[in-house]
């Protein structure tokens, strides 16, 4: 009776954070992701203990860190220089497409995709009002290639901060094996977006009358550049990415100008309540007989090869959300005699699968909701049209280069 009672708090735990929310009660995923876990805990799912140890501290570390380093650089106008500069340079509907993907995917690969997108959106709409084109093929390009340029790196997205800290692989050669995946990827989004809006793109000259002007705060600007800089060169030569990140953000804490409750009131507590309850829900599914069984057929997938885990990370992405899929994988994964291909395609399928819906990353609900607050509707069906086949080509331009 009891196993009874705590599987059915799995599953409600699970398909709750898969929708978002639960009917008639204000939840978001990680109030219901909290709930969940401690129900499980107070149901004797896993001890008090156990819950404490299955909290992964370098993945929540290295959330933390990236917040305090996005936080200062949109404190420095850094985010708003980029803009402005994409704009002066985007000469007609196809550059500034161009463009936008671009820069978009460059940025999420070190900034975090959801920073992007959320500090993008409202300008991307003042843009495109401002020459008279239409915002959707162009925030279409921005939700798509941050989650595509976001492959590239550890500290790309939250799964893959996951994947890194619990595989060990260093952020070279992260880089290395998924950088060409993400550079192709954005190639193939950019290629879609202009055939599927190929009449919004129709070619004519644009300028902005009034370029936007973006207020630099120089040096906490040159600070955080610093900060982001010697972040790469300690990841780059070894230092734990956890680390690398905290040393950064530890350096731009040290001020003379800023209040410390201004950067503070940036960080997403939501998100770290988010993961460290998904670290104990998920570590309750490895104790649950119920769903060990479940997970047999999961583990079987897995082991015939490239195309069934990739198949199975976007597949689970996408019903359960990315960052629920890879802890109900780790295990598995992490048990494999060779496991550091199967984790770099576990990032790659992961990620590349969010661009599947509207629904599909966070990124892409940022958009929409951003851009709805300035009356631009980003609908369901108006991203799967562009969404569907950005997907299935990265994902299998991704398989084949990982599977090269």
């Amino acid at each position: 009776m009891l196993e009874a009672l705590q599987a059915a708090v799995l599953v409600a735990t699970l398909v709750g954070v898969a929708l978002g929310r639960y009917p008639w009660l204000k939840m978001n995923r990680a109030t219901i992701a909290l709930v969940g876990a401690t129900a499980l805990v107070g149901l004797g799912a896993l001890s008090l203990e156990q819950a404490f140890e299955a909290i992964d501290l370098d993945t929540l570390l290295l959330i933390f860190a990236m917040m305090v380093i996005n936080a200062n650089l949109r404190f420095s106008g850094f985010f708003n220089m980029v803009v402005a500069k994409v704009s002066a340079f985007g000469h007609s509907p196809h550059q500034l497409m161009l463009l936008v993907v671009m820069v978009s995917g460059f940025l999420s690969a070190l900034f975090l995709n959801d920073t992007i997108v959320l500090v993008f959106t409202p300008l991307v709409v003042e843009i495109t009002r401002n020459l008279k084109l239409p915002p959707i093929p162009y925030l279409m390009a921005l939700a798509t290639s941050a989650n595509i340029g976001s492959v590239a790196t550890v500290i790309g997205n939250p799964q893959n901060m996951l994947i890194g800290t619990s595989s060990g692989i260093s952020f070279g050669a992260f880089a290395a094996a998924l950088t060409p995946v993400a550079v192709g990827g954005l190639l193939i989004a950019w290629g879609i977006l202009a055939l599927v809006y190929r009449k919004e793109l129709a070619p004519r000259e644009i300028a902005l009358e009034k370029p936007p002007k973006a207020r630099i705060r120089k040096p906490r600007l040159m600070k955080s550049l610093g900060a982001t800089a010697l972040m790469l060169v300690l990841a780059f030569v070894g230092m734990p990415v956890a680390l690398a990140a905290a040393i950064g953000a530890s350096f731009l804490l040290v001020t003379r100008r800023m209040r410390p409750e201004r950067v503070f009131k940036e960080i997403d507590v939501t998100l770290l309540v988010f993961f460290a309850s998904l670290f104990v829900v998920t570590a309750s599914v490895a104790h649950s007989p119920l769903f060990r069984s479940w997970l047999v057929p999961l583990e079987n997938l897995i082991q015939k090869g490239p195309a069934g885990l990739v198949a199975l990370g976007a597949v689970l992405s996408n019903l359960i959300s990315n960052v629920p899929a890879v802890l109900l994988l780790r295990p598995s994964i992490a048990a494999l005699e060779n496991p550091e291909p199967a984790w770099l395609l576990l990032a790659m399928a992961t990620t590349l699968a969010g661009n599947l819906t509207l629904l599909g990353s966070v990124a892409n609900l940022i958009v929409a909701e951003s851009a709805a607050r300035q009356g631009v509707k980003l609908s369901f069906g108006a991203y799967l049209k562009a969404g569907l086949p950005i997907t299935l080509l990265t994902l299998a331009w991704g398989g084949f280069w990982l599977s090269r």
